[in-house]
């Protein structure tokens, strides 16, 4: 039998997440952490809320999910998060040691993709392209409407 749970099923658990962010008025980029097929925690942008540059969705998602284990270390857990780390959240993820990093839409800009894999801990497995047409839907039709 064909398990329910994969990175599509997590992605758009994150783009859930995401949505929530949209619904706020905050940059639409949601996360999810798994450890054995089960989100221990979901978050999204709250810099706008917070007034904390800081609050990326990743950045929630990381505290969240280390309170929820009891531990700093995120080892055999996975983020899925809509928009590729920036290099902020790709330093906290260094950090917390996780094993898999999921992302969906590419930030050319601001990822921290364009410096390798140089932010990531040597341990950790990064992928991306999951769900990315709809994770880069959402976030341009936030800026559209933001521009008008």
């Amino acid at each position: 039998m064909i398990s329910p749970f994969n990175d599509e099923y997590f992605m758009r658990q994150a783009l859930m997440e995401a949505q929530k962010a949209f619904e706020k008025d905050e940059v639409p980029v949601g996360a999810v952490v798994v450890v054995n097929n089960q989100i221990i925690a979901r978050s999204h942008n709250f810099t706008e809320h917070l007034h904390d540059v800081t609050a990326h969705a990743e950045m929630q998602a990381i505290t969240a999910a280390a309170e929820n284990i009891g531990g700093k270390y995120l080892s055999g857990c996975t983020l899925y998060v809509t928009l590729e780390p920036c290099v902020m959240c790709a330093g906290a993820l260094y950090w917390s040691q996780i094993d898999k990093v999921v992302f969906g839409a590419r930030d050319p800009n601001r990822g921290a993709g364009r410096y390798q894999s140089e932010l990531y801990h040597p341990k950790t497995l990064v992928t991306n392209g999951i769900l990315e047409a709809e994770c880069s839907a959402l976030l341009v039709e936030f800026f559209q409407k933001k521009r008008k």
